[in-house]
């Protein structure tokens, strides 16, 4: 009888251990199980900022769980990007980070606090963005080749601003191909850039379609290019810088934004998230949306993601290395 009683409590001990190992094993593959934060590495209300909403909010339908965007801003996004690549690998702390802190910051700056081929996880590229070359309308210029003879009449006295590195590779690889001398002015945003282009402080800018329309629409700028390789569909008027040929014909430096987590996460949690954001981007109403916000969607699979980053770090730091570009 006493063996009995051993064996049954025995058996219970080995079910009791069998449920709570089924027990962890359900709690793991219930992700997410509370809120989960998406960095922002840049100043809310810009491209990055909309488009992380926009996919916090597809996120969120889909997997039950808030997904809550923060911003943190600084340094043209290696504050934020170098503050998930230290966040714990667990798949609550995620990152929309972009070209210009993962492809270029790290061969303008140095030292960044990330690496950008190491420290993160990639989950799915997001979208892709063209920069737009603006004019201040006083400046009387309305076309590129217009620009170009402009400044040649006047070299180094006209200068452009630019917020971030995708912006300020628009402007140097366009001045050096160009063979113009036209200045760089870093700013810290967009909103401070803008401001000063729209004061006639500075009188050229590179900037995105998003925080650009509504002054180009007001008459208040003026756009006279695009960086990347086609027209925007709802500037159909506003040709590609490479449109003009010659030393410009193989011109293009177009952004993007991509969602990542810190190196470690489990991949099972990397594998839904892109699953989830593959679906997303296959939707026709949600790519429209995000059309409509001055983005291109993409969408990939977290290993097509990972071999992108790899060829753009490669493509961008070569481009830097070979046009002499400088952290200003």
């Amino acid at each position: 009888m006493t063996s009995y009683r051993v064996a049954l409590a025995c058996a219970a001990c080995l079910l009791g251990v069998a449920w709570a190992f089924a027990a962890s094993a359900q709690s793991a593959d219930a992700y997410p199980t509370r809120p989960v934060t998406i960095v922002v590495p840049f100043p809310a209300g810009g491209s990055a900022d909309l488009n992380a909403r926009t996919v916090a909010e597809r996120l969120s339908a889909a997997l039950g769980q808030v997904f809550i965007v923060e911003n943190k801003a600084g340094a043209g996004g290696s504050v934020g990007t170098a503050f998930v690549a230290k966040a714990p690998a667990d798949g609550y702390t995620l990152l929309m980070s972009n070209s210009g802190a993962l492809t270029v910051n790290p061969f303008l700056f140095g030292q960044v606090g990330y690496d950008s081929l190491k420290d993160f996880a990639p989950i799915s590229l997001a979208v892709k963005i063209s920069n737009l070359l603006l004019v201040h309308p006083d400046l009387g210029v309305r076309s590129l080749p217009e620009l170009i003879a402009y400044v040649k009449a006047k070299p180094g006295l006209l200068f452009y601003g630019h917020s971030s590195g995708s912006k300020q590779l628009s402007g140097e690889v366009f001045r050096a191909k160009a063979g113009i001398d036209m200045p760089p002015v870093a700013y810290k945003g967009s909103a401070p850039m803008m401001t000063d282009l729209l004061a006639g402080h500075i009188k050229v800018g590179f900037d995105e379609v998003l925080t650009s329309m509504a002054y180009i629409q007001a008459g208040k700028l003026y756009p006279i290019a695009t960086t990347g390789s086609v027209r925007w569909p709802a500037l159909p008027n506003v040709p590609p810088i490479a449109e003009l040929g010659g030393a410009l014909a193989d011109y293009e430096v177009t952004g993007w934004f991509g969602l990542l987590a810190p190196a470690g996460t489990p991949p099972r949690i990397v594998n839904r998230l892109s699953e989830v954001l593959q679906k997303a981007f296959a939707d026709k109403d949600f790519r429209q949306r995000i059309y409509d916000q001055g983005s291109e969607p993409i969408g990939s699979s977290a290993e097509e993601f990972k071999v992108f980053i790899a060829a753009e770090y490669e493509r961008w730091g070569e481009l830097i290395r070979t046009v002499g570009i400088k952290a200003e």
